[in-house]
């Protein structure tokens, strides 16, 4: 079976922890030492992070905000309504829940080994770099400059009890709707709605015709106007993308991914509510904003705001539960192995996906840009998945890290990481690095 080599690395530890360093052992995790079900959860987020983000690579951001109509087709509009039901915010939700627990890993491998916090403000800073990069020379939509932003206010929690954590994080979910009640009021109001539309209309075209006929230039000086946007509405991603970083270190500290059976309960509660409270948000969000429109705030708004600040946390957890508990099976660890290669390259797959993806919609591609709409962005997304799984399986043949993986751990250890896998084999010990 393709990714078979993937899974003889973890297997022996089912879903929990392969073979655990000892405290104070700093570097990157070895593949022995990998949960799988955190790699293979990263590589399924990877593709619902394409399956949402092949509008925003084929469209104006403008456009995509303001709810602009396109491809009205019954087709069309029914695969829309599904990815926003089932994939719209829950995949940078379980993104940021799995970058949560690994800060939870991080600090139990540091214990004793040296200062923590300067090397974690390194690593986000590295991150900080590439996310930048890839937002301005190649796509706007970038979340790595987000996370590695957030990422420093999590060092004041690195001590805090778990209870804190979850108190934190309920406290932190009515942060959308309080920021969003004021606006919706203050549109009604001032039925600004109407202007804010006509200049979205302009702003997707100007962007349109840059993407398809522009220079280099002209395209960077876009993804900036573009990345300015995306940056004055990160008040309102910002608070959810927290809530999960708090939640995924509050079961890192909990040990809920290293010690699978001890939490079945947790575990299946969490699929139970998940699922429960996430189906039916996600429909009502859904059907808020694909039917309702987003062209401007309205109190519709406020429902669909409420539905997807409980559903996508909600329904992200519970996809979680689902994969966790699916894995406690030989036959599916067997199966989803290949995810788990992917997730392994997390952040070298992230970056391919923009990289194929703009390739395809920019004009010094195919300049497909406006051309495609859900039902072929679906197919679109299916097809650079089927060739990033088994690229990843054959890729850790050979590699430790993927290329961007590399490059991060290189900077934060401030000396180059072996990356043949080979090295690290030959001498049956873990890599350094992390």
């Amino acid at each position: 079976m393709v990714g078979q080599h993937v899974s003889d690395s973890v297997a022996s530890a089912g879903p929990g922890w392969a073979s655990p360093r000892p405290a104070g052992a700093v570097g990157p995790v070895a593949a022995r030492e990998r949960i799988q079900v955190i790699d293979v959860l990263r590589g399924f987020a990877l593709f619902g992070i394409l399956l949402v983000n092949m509008e925003l690579f084929g469209r104006p951001l403008a456009a995509v905000q303001a709810g602009l109509p396109a491809f009205t087709g019954p087709l069309d509009r029914a695969v829309a309504w599904l990815i926003t039901f089932l994939a719209e915010g829950k995949f940078y939700s379980l993104f940021s829940f799995l970058f949560g627990y690994g800060l939870a890993i991080q600090l139990e491998r540091a214990a004793g080994g040296g200062p923590f916090v300067p090397r974690y403000l390194r690593r986000l800073f590295v991150l900080l770099l590439i996310g930048l990069a890839h937002a301005l020379l190649f796509w706007p939509g970038d979340i790595l400059v987000t996370y590695a932003v957030l990422g420093v206010f999590l060092i004041p929690f690195r001590a805090a009890r778990p209870a804190t954590l979850l108190i934190w994080a309920l406290g932190l979910l009515l942060v959308p709707l309080l920021i969003t009640l004021p606006l919706v009021a203050l549109v009604s109001l001032t039925g600004a709605g109407g202007a804010a539309t006509d200049a979205a209309r302009a702003a997707a075209e100007r962007a349109t015709r840059v993407y398809l006929e522009g220079s280099f230039a002209e395209m960077t000086a876009q993804r900036a106007r573009d990345l300015a946007v995306i940056y004055a509405g990160a008040i309102f991603a910002a608070p959810s993308i927290f809530v999960m970083f708090l939640l995924g270190l509050y079961a890192g500290r909990r040990g809920v991914f290293r010690r699978v059976e001890e939490h079945l309960p947790l575990i299946r509660r969490t699929l139970a509510w998940g699922l429960g409270l996430g189906l039916p948000a996600g429909a009502i969000y859904a059907t808020t904003t694909e039917l309702l429109g987003r062209a401007a705030p309205a109190p519709a708004l406020l429902l669909a705001t409420v539905a997807q600040a409980i559903g996508a946390p909600a329904l992200c957890l519970g996809y979680a539960a689902g994969f966790t508990l699916l894995l406690r099976r030989e036959g599916w660890r067997r199966r989803l192995a290949p995810l788990a290669a992917t997730g392994r390259l997390a952040l070298s797959n992230y970056l391919l996906q923009t990289l194929i993806a703009t390739t395809i919609f920019y004009g010094y591609g195919f300049g497909l840009y406006g051309r495609v709409g859900p039902a072929a962005g679906l197919l679109l997304t299916v097809a650079i998945y089927l060739v990033q799984v088994p690229l990843s399986v054959l890729w850790l043949r050979h590699f430790q890290f993927g290329p961007a993986e590399w490059l991060w751990r290189s900077l934060t250890y401030l000396r180059p990481q072996p990356l043949r896998a080979s090295r690290a084999a030959a001498t049956g010990t873990p890599a350094s690095g992390g």
